[in-house]
């Protein structure tokens, strides 16, 4: 059989590429990457002409992605985050320099499950640049695989993400909450919610949870912030369901209806990061 030809990309193209995605518009695509616009369009005609794909049509002045663009984009995004990856391990190996991490958290890890393993982390590692960022699952894997985290550690999605590896850290309880009431036996009773956004990890495994044991799913109001739910319910606006670990003071834990897993992820392929392993050990233990 006769071998396949790879086309010759260059990484500068495909950086070329993400930038115009990642960016308002090409001047600041051009600025982020260091060239003028006019070698960032001649170096996206190129990778154009050298994958044999259109991947921009015309609207007036302005080019927008084909959807053929799509499986290139995603391409370019892990290519560009692994190399990313390679040339700091690489320059950490010649200096000697303990190097930076970047960790991203949902707020109940950071907050409720790992302050601790945070804390004795900065403490014994002083030299490392340690960056804390705390955000929903979903913008989490974004950053990740773009290579703006190092590690994230969130909900592990219904499907899995391309070059994303994850590992099972634990299965979380969630819990209904209520502002001081018994939760009754017959769940078409329970209600009206206050929720997670609609499209989190979380909320669509408390919708399916809810589903599964017949219960009204009537939202009336919705957030990603738990203080935010927790406050609702104290104002009476509805029930919420939360980790037990983000229950708060003063509101009722009531009945376990899910669970969700929460993953340790990392890029796949990406090289060996040692200040990033010890950091994903002290979580694993």
């Amino acid at each position: 059989m006769r071998a396949t030809t790879l086309p010759d990309l260059s990484i500068r193209q495909l950086e070329y590429l993400v930038a115009v995605n990642e960016e308002p518009n090409w001047a600041a695509a051009a600025e982020r990457v260091g060239v003028s616009p006019s070698a960032l369009s001649q170096g996206l005609s190129e990778l154009e002409r050298r994958i044999g794909v259109a991947l921009f049509d015309r609207e007036g002045r302005r080019r927008v992605f084909r959807p053929a663009a799509a499986e290139v984009l995603a391409h370019a995004r892990q290519v560009v985050a692994l190399t990313t990856d390679l040339a700091a391990w690489a320059e950490r190996s010649r200096t000697g320099a303990s190097g930076r991490l970047r960790v991203g958290m949902i707020d109940a890890a950071a907050l409720g499950h790992y302050p601790d393993v945070i804390a004795r982390f900065r403490e014994g590692h002083p030299t490392v640049e340690f960056r804390l960022q705390v955000s929903p699952s979903g913008e989490l894997l974004d950053e990740l695989e773009s290579g703006a985290l190092d590690l994230a550690l969130c909900v592990e999605p219904a499907a899995g993400r391309r070059g994303i590896w994850m590992e099972r850290v634990m299965a979380e309880e969630l819990a209904i909450i209520t502002a001081g009431e018994a939760v009754p036996q017959d769940p078409k009773r329970w209600g009206p919610w206050v929720l997670f956004a609609d499209g989190s990890h979380t909320r669509g495994v408390i919708e399916r949870a809810l589903v599964e044991l017949g219960a009204p799913v009537n939202v009336v109001t919705e957030s990603n912030q738990p203080e935010v739910l927790r406050a609702m319910v104290a104002l009476g606006e509805g029930w919420t369901v939360l980790p037990k670990v983000q229950a708060g003071d003063g509101l009722r834990v009531g009945r376990v209806i899910a669970h969700r897993n929460l993953v340790l992820a990392r890029r796949d392929g990406a090289a060996i990061d040692p200040v990033a392993e010890m950091f994903a050990e002290a979580v694993l233990a």
